[in-house]
């Protein structure tokens, strides 16, 4: 058996990934699906666009590079994480749709959670905030909400899971309800030092420990696929969640390590080592990944809006048509205007955590045009990278965090790249292999079948495609910041 199936169920597409067994890229089959906003700031997924996109894209892969699924040796899940799935134990009917990870809908019972002086308990054991970005509040809010919702998970009836979970259940034909540390850190009700769900923080939310499933590592025996699926059962073998799985596909295995990856949002991680270390500056603290028992810890900054700012300028403003004419548009920008976006579309995460304010532009002038839209957006990446860098730094500095691994679809644009190493001050490493979600996935379950390096084999095959340099000067640098930091604050005191 020579390949690896990799699995990226993202917030806007599914993909499914061949990779063989040098860990190229043998083949690669994508599906959008729609997004639904039944109102402000929530966000929902059909559970079975979900299901339907990933089942279909691994047909499509293996029809489209025509390997023998005999030769496929596992497969491995990452996943958009904090989305949140509640369906029927019996009939594998979801009660709702998804409650996607952006969903801001329980900003109010987190400012009552807080008001009631709850937080610090929470951060204490799961290294997160009280925000509605985690799934524990959104799982709660589907509780209350859904007629007989409540009823039926006490009675044992219904399964809460992430996306990895409710694909693995799928997947096995329900025999398998489990998760990896990575995605069950992210709920809000997992205490990531005793490694287990927290039953202070269930009863807190009223929520049924019967509903969670089993917690692994990332590389583990998660089940198999039913042999109808695919013509035969294949091992899952493999799992974390998408930003854990590009830590992982980058080989940030040393502490000091940085990655930030690019793609709906923007997510940085910094490998801490085998110590949590709780932040000062309103970071997460939580697991970067797991091994044999052991959790390897990250400090993260998440950033809501990255490559949702380009869809934004295609399908909100209607300037482009598809996100490489971003690029050249923001060549054309003058140079001599100083337009600011705060992408603040569904509030701000990490370091503000404002869930309340909302995207502001700033600097407009009567020949302000498309071209400084698309120039001010690509920019508000750069700067929202460097306020997590800043207070990543304060909180936690070693040899080797100096230099940024940058992955996803947005590092792919030189533009956007230069501007980040020039904003940062610092040098961008972008790799040749861009997948590198993906690639942590395929990695983690290859690795477990045996057909892939052990972690200082793969973090040997990390390959170098570009490095970017910081070419503006520090005074500009400085001056540049500063406007943007004068913006945020503009932002969140509207």
């Amino acid at each position: 058996m020579t390949h690896v199936l990799a699995i990226d169920q993202g917030t806007t597409s599914s993909r499914a990934i061949l990779f063989d067994g040098a860990m190229r890229i043998a083949g690669v089959a994508q599906e959008e699906f729609e997004q639904h906003y039944p109102a402000s700031g929530w966000v929902e997924h059909d559970v079975s666009d979900l299901w339907s996109t990933v089942a279909g894209t691994c047909r499509g892969v293996i029809e489209k590079t025509g390997v023998d699924v005999a030769d496929i040796a596992g497969i491995g899940i990452t996943n958009q994480r904090e989305t949140v799935v509640v369906w029927d134990r019996d009939t594998g009917q979801p009660v709702h749709r998804a409650i996607v990870w952006q969903d801001r809908r329980t900003s109010e019972m987190c400012q009552q959670l807080k008001a009631a002086g709850h937080e610090p308990m929470v951060t204490e054991k799961t290294g997160l905030l009280l925000d509605p970005y985690f799934s524990g509040t959104k799982l709660k809010w589907l509780l209350d909400n859904v007629d007989g919702a409540r009823e039926k998970a006490k009675a044992g009836k219904l399964l809460f899971g992430t996306v990895d979970s409710f694909l693995i259940w799928k997947l096995t034909g329900g025999k398998s309800h489990v998760t990896d540390a990575t995605n069950a850190a992210r709920t809000l009700l997992y205490d990531i030092r005793k490694g287990r769900w927290s039953s202070t923080i269930c009863d807190l939310l009223d929520i049924p420990m019967e509903m969670l499933p089993e917690v692994k590592d990332c590389a583990a025996d998660f089940g198999v696929t039913r042999s109808d699926l695919f013509g035969r059962e294949i091992p899952i073998l493999g799992v974390a969640g998408d930003q854990q799985a590009a830590t992982v596909g980058q080989a940030c295995f040393q502490p000091g390590m940085l990655k930030s990856t690019y793609g709906t949002g923007c997510f940085a991680l910094l490998n801490t080592g085998d110590s949590p270390v709780f932040s000062s500056n309103r970071l997460l603290t939580t697991i970067a990944y797991q091994f044999d028992g052991i959790p390897t810890y990250a400090l993260e900054g998440s950033i809501f809006i990255a490559g949702a700012v380009v869809q934004w300028l295609r399908d909100g403003l209607k300037i482009i048509r598809e996100a490489k004419e971003t690029q050249p548009l923001a060549d054309k920008a003058d140079p001599t205007q100083g337009v600011i976006l705060v992408p603040a579309f569904v509030g701000l995460g990490a370091p503000y955590w404002n869930a309340e304010c909302r995207g502001a532009i700033f600097g407009l002038t009567r020949n302000s045009g498309p071209a400084e839209f698309a120039k001010a957006a690509l920019e508000s990446v750069g700067f929202q990278t460097r306020d997590l860098l800043e207070a990543m730094q304060a909180d936690w500095s070693a040899p080797g965090a100096a230099t940024l691994r940058v992955d996803g679809g947005m590092s792919a644009s030189d533009w956007a790249m230069q501007f980040l190493s020039d904003i940062i001050g610092a040098p961008v490493d972008r790799p040749e292999v861009l997948e590198t979600t993906a690639l942590g996935a395929a990695w983690l379950a290859g690795m477990r079948a045996g057909v892939y390096p052990d972690q200082a084999g793969f973090a040997e095959s990390w390959a170098l495609e570009r490095r970017f340099a910081p070419q503006m000067g520090d005074a500009t640098r400085a001056a540049r910041y500063a406007a943007w930091k004068r913006a945020v604050q503009a932002t969140i005191s509207a």
